[in-house]
This record gives structure tokens, sequence and C-alpha cells, in this order.
């Protein structure tokens, strides 16, 4: 039975059909180490610690036989320059950083005055197409009176930023703590409140973050949700079990996922489980091995992440104010880097 260094070494000799055909159309450029600002001070044993909470769920023997040279626990960095290559896809324009995190809402598993925004379950006649558009949800009252509500929460806004985080905590009026779960889409794409903001000439686009815009809506009610019907997409939600309550909530992978070492991308360029360097400028500039363990209905092409901060409000506001540019290059098994670099 051959060991995990020749299946790293021997199988890995071809990528998946779509990770190939999404990158036929765009650059890849094989670099170093050495090419990676601020590499050798970063933290590699905390990112080495992230990858094994998801490499075992990767595809592709090379993928599977890295995971098992991970778990015996070596040294973080060498593990890292010894069986991969740093890979810059699409590098041609500066790459796109934006934040997410899990917000925690205050809820109720009764309505009440106060609580009276309903968290649901799927629909059963949900389809694959596009269906009730999020205006039509909330004000038609088609899915009321049908034992679909998780919970009730008492700010429409924090739920409309919920379903846009996808996932959440719920501290209930007992204390207890219930946490929800991407469940489905009703079919539409989302549209940005912000954008929609700067072309109606309320803001300009350096003005507008997440809170800037809860404050806007809360202090024109009328106005302001008439502005979030403006996104047609709505997401449905399941109720997880929340388990350990420090523990991140569950990414693409069905796994926890960690603050400031979890990145969201687009899984057609960037594989899900691998490690990416990430080079954020802007304020609060991060160098910073991450590990892609989400995605995102916004987070489209090879140079765009999402970065995971945790939950809570801290954590909101900190990731409210991420646009920043920079670069992402993807670690790749080194035969799957020379194939697609091959002349390198």
């Amino acid at each position: 039975m051959p060991g995990p260094w020749s299946i790293v070494t021997g199988v890995a000799l071809s990528l998946c059909l779509s990770l190939s055909q999404a990158l036929a159309d765009v650059s890849a450029q094989l670099l170093s180490f050495s090419d990676l600002d601020g590499w050798a001070e970063d933290d590699h044993a905390a990112a080495l610690d992230v990858y094994l909470g998801t490499c075992r769920d990767m595809d592709g023997e090379d993928w599977q036989g890295l995971c098992s040279i991970a778990a015996n626990a070596p040294e973080a960095r060498t593990f890292f320059e010894l069986f991969f290559r740093p890979v810059l896809i699409g590098g041609d324009e500066p790459a796109l950083f934006t934040g997410y995190f899990e917000p925690e809402l205050d809820g109720s598993r009764i309505r009440t005055p106060r609580y009276r925004f309903p968290i649901y379950r799927v629909p059963p006649e949900l389809g694959n197409g596009p269906w009730l558009s999020r205006a039509e949800i909330e004000t038609t009252g088609v899915l009321e009176g049908r034992n679909l509500e998780i919970a009730w929460v008492d700010d429409a806004v924090e739920l409309f930023f919920l379903q846009i985080q996808g996932s959440g905590r719920i501290r209930m009026t007992d204390g207890s703590i219930i946490r929800v779960g991407y469940g489905a889409r009703n079919g539409h794409e989302y549209r940005s409140i912000g954008q929609e903001m700067v072309r109606r000439g309320i803001y300009e686009p350096h003005q507008v973050s997440a809170g800037v815009i809860a404050n806007w809506v809360r202090r024109n009610p009328t106005e302001g949700y008439e502005l979030l019907h403006h996104n047609p997409s709505y997401i449905f939600f399941r109720e997880v079990d929340i388990g350990d309550p420090g523990l991140g909530p569950l990414g693409a992978m069905n796994r926890s996922i960690t603050p400031l070492r979890t990145i969201a991308v687009d899984p057609a360029y960037t594989p899900l489980g691998a490690p990416v360097w990430i080079e954020k400028g802007g304020a609060g500039e991060m160098r910073r091995l991450m590990i892609a363990q989400d995605t995102g209905g916004a987070i489209r092409g090879p140079q765009r992440a999402d970065i995971f901060f945790g939950f809570g409000d801290a954590a909101g506001d900190a990731a409210g104010t991420i646009r920043d540019p920079g670069r992402m290059v993807v670690l790749l098994p080194i035969e799957r880097a020379h194939q697609i670099v091959p002349d390198a």
C-alpha cells in the first residue's frame, strides 16, 4: 500500500473539470514562498490547525495524502513549503477583500409584540427556479400560519443582515442560544443595498457600510424597508445543533469555521479546503495564511475573498468596514501547481 508521499507525488495528474474550465480563461503564475510578503512572520501552526479541520473532506488522493501527513503534526511552515507551491490565479487585477461575521440576534420561540419578525424554514413548495421575491414574501403573508417559523426576532434590519451572512445565533428570552444556518434561497440574485443607496444619491461610495445602512433604515423606516426590498433574494434557514458555543458556524464544507483564518472563495477557481495566502491592503492590512472553507453568493472570481471575523457586534463592526484591495495566492499540491502552470 503506498504511503502518503507516494500518493502526493504519483497521482495528482488531473485537476477537477470545473477548475480546469475556469482556469482556461484566466492567468496563472507560479510563485515561490519568498514572493509572499510577510510569509515568514505568520503563525503557520494556527493555519495548519484550521487546515486539519477540513482537509479530510477534500476530493483527490493527493489532498488526502497531504491531510495524512498533516495529521502527524509536522513542523507547520516546513509542511506547507515542502508539499505545496504558491499559484497566483487571475492576478492581473487587484483582489477584492470583504468581511463577514456571524450575527447574534435576540429572539423568541413565540411571536410577541416585541418579537414579531420571523426566521423561516424552507417552504416545501420551494423549487430550483426563481420563487417569490423578498417583497412578495414579506408583504403577502404567504408563509404565515404554516408553522415554518424557527424563531421570531425583534429587529427587521438585523434579520436582513442575518440573511446576507447566511448563518447566525439567536439568544432566546430564556437565556438559551440557538444557531441557524443556510437552508435555501428563493432563486433571485442578490442586489446590493449599498450600491442602490449610492445610485439614489443617499451616500457616496466611501460612506457605505453595514452599520450606515442599518442606521439609515431605522431612521427612515418606511422608505428604509422599501429599500431593503430592492434586494429580491431571500434566505431560508435550518436550525443547527450549536454544540460548543465557542466554535464558529458551519461553512460550505459543513465544518465549523475559524475567525481570521477562514475565507469564503469562489470554488470555481479555489478548491474548498485549500490554503490561501492573502495580502490585504487598506486599513488594518493583513498578511496571513487562510483556509478556503466557505463560499458566498457575492464571492465571484479568482481574486475575491470574504474574511470571516467571528460572531457578535464587534466582529460585525470589523467585517462591515472591509472593502480592500490586495492579492490572494492559492497553495496547491506540487503536481497540481505544475499542471496549472506547465512551463514553470
